[in-house]
């Protein structure tokens, strides 16, 4: 299972808005065969006058993204419990490749040295989610303190560092011991959840100021409980309805013992999204569309901002399904602070409400997508599906730089231009150290993918989007969850043998961004 099966979900026009794709022309003066024009020759590319004129604003800030699970090791060191990626992980057959995330990065004991290379390269701010298991062993009842002490030294580094430390609450590696009660469809993991959030709060919430409940609920939900594609490998749809509604309740309740613990404390979020276009001009391919928006980008979002749920279903939506009771409106409304939210790839959604029955689709993409002949599922009714119009990385996605831009205005439009944070963004390509260039990793391509997609950003920021970060993904090679060490998305190389760290040359070029706001 890798990031091109489950990462990024879909954005569609909203109140009747189509976002439209388009070819951009090729500049000139590029030098016959290199890599930009062979962008530029690309479907989607952006102009080279476009990216050298892109600028972002004094004190923006420039970041870079982990989680605890595909970086830190230690799996069972210091008291921690073991996660649903754990019992994962050490399953036979689940990983590519046949290996864990044991070792991982081994960040648990070398966040020195990585957050040094972060402040090398000129970093601001520091997106790092904290592992459950390490907290609450079996997810409840008195923290284990070995497990914040590591938090609260990690902290102080980030600090002394110059780092704003960006806590994501839950990076998916939920305790085993609370799936065997249930896992997010249990409704009382709402409750375990907020008391685990406030005790973060609590001993934590000093020095973090910025945090976000959840990494990509949505995924959490449906690919974990609805399809069985992520840990822990649960397919009943039912399942699905009642782990969101949860996912929700819990998000609320977060904010309210989050904000109850820690005076400084701002919450917002860390969603999964990219841009839908309707695969046609028809009114019933633009409802699919909108759809796709409702259930996979805005779900938790709009529940959060409205304590309602947008109209993602055909028909009468199943809240007797999902377990929603009389009063959850109220405890579900819980306005963030502020918006975050990744970018990767597009999607193209079609209409599939007159299929008469639906399998539940199957992978395609970076996600369980739809069923060719009869759509995702019963409620939603649409297919979906991940062109092929750019150039794909070697993680299997497509690069359509002009996303972001859809992405960021789109969002901004619909909830009265919040403060955005971009939590994740990027790609993944296989360059690793050469001998004959020092021992560089030369990753032209990935500089273009930056390149291009950042230009795309600072436009938005033009026109009007207030972005205030941008975190890409990832600082240092990891373990990508079912993908397992196949995958690299860091601008810095992992030599998996002895942690052995090289800067990338797109690390370096980030770094330069970093100091200068412009794309150098």
């Amino acid at each position: 299972m890798n990031r091109r099966r489950f990462l990024g979900t879909s954005l569609a026009a909203a109140g009747g808005a189509v976002l439209a794709g388009r070819g951009i022309a090729r500049a000139t003066a590029i030098p016959e065969g290199s890599l930009m024009q062979e962008a530029l020759e690309t479907p989607g590319a952006v102009p080279q006058a476009q990216i050298a004129a892109a600028r972002f604003p004094e004190g923006f800030l420039w970041g870079t993204a982990t989680a605890a699970f595909q970086v830190e090791g230690a799996w069972k060191e210091d008291g921690k419990g073991e996660s649903i990626w754990d019992r994962f992980t050490h399953t036979p057959g689940k990983v590519k490749g046949g290996t864990t995330a044991d070792v991982a990065c081994d960040q648990y004991h070398l966040y020195a040295q990585d957050m040094a290379l972060a402040k090398r390269l000129n970093q601001k701010s520091y997106r790092f989610s904290i592992s459950w298991p390490r907290i609450q062993p079996t997810g409840t009842g008195a923290p284990n303190m070995k497990g914040i002490d590591h938090y609260s030294k990690f902290l102080d580094t980030m600090l002394e560092q110059g780092l704003r430390p960006f806590c994501t609450i839950y990076h998916w590696d939920l305790p085993q011991a609370l799936e065997e009660k249930g896992g997010w469809p249990n409704r009382d993991l709402a409750g375990y959840y907020a008391d685990y959030a406030g005790i973060l709060a609590k001993h934590l919430g000093d020095r973090i100021t910025i945090w976000a409940p959840f990494n990509m609920p949505w995924s959490v939900a449906y690919m974990g409980y609805g399809v069985g594609a992520l840990a822990p490998c649960r397919a009943n749809f039912d399942d699905f309805l009642k782990a969101a509604h949860t996912l929700a309740l819990a998000q609320a309740q977060a904010l309210r013992s989050i904000k109850a613990a820690s005076s400084k404390a701002t919450v917002g979020s860390a969603y999964g999204m990219c841009p839908a276009y309707p695969k046609t001009d028809s009114e019933a391919d633009k409802a699919a569309a909108a759809r796709y928006h409702a259930m996979n980008n805005v779900f938790f979002l709009e529940a959060a901002m409205k304590g309602s749920y947008p109209k993602a279903f055909v028909g009468e939506p199943p809240f007797d399904r999902m377990g929603v009771r009389p009063g959850d409106e109220k405890i579900m409304h819980a306005p963030l602070d502020w918006v975050g939210f990744h970018y990767y790839t597009r999607r193209i959604v079609s209409d599939a409400s007159h299929a008469q029955t639906f399998s539940g689709g199957g992978f395609s993409g970076t996600e369980i997508e739809a069923d060719p002949a009869t759509g995702r599922d019963p409620y939603t009714r649409f297919r979906a599906e991940m062109p092929t119009e750019g150039p794909l990385t070697e993680s299997g996605l497509e690069v359509w730089p002009r996303g972001m831009y859809d992405l960021v205005t789109q969002i901004s439009r619909e909830y009265d231009h919040p403060i955005i944070e971009i939590t994740e963004s990027g790609c993944g390509y296989l360059d690793a150290p050469y001998e004959k260039e020092n021992g560089r990793v030369p990753d032209a391509r990935r500089i273009e993918w930056f390149r291009q997609e950042l230009a795309e950003l600072s436009r938005a920021i033009a026109d009007g989007a207030r972005v205030r970060s941008f975190h890409a993904w990832s600082l240092i090679d990891n373990f990508e969850w079912g993908n397992g060490h196949t995958e690299r998305y860091g601008l810095i190389y992992v030599d998996y043998r002895d942690q052995k760290r090289t800067i990338k040359d797109s690390g370096l070029w980030y770094g330069r961004v970093a100091a200068t706001n412009r794309l150098v």
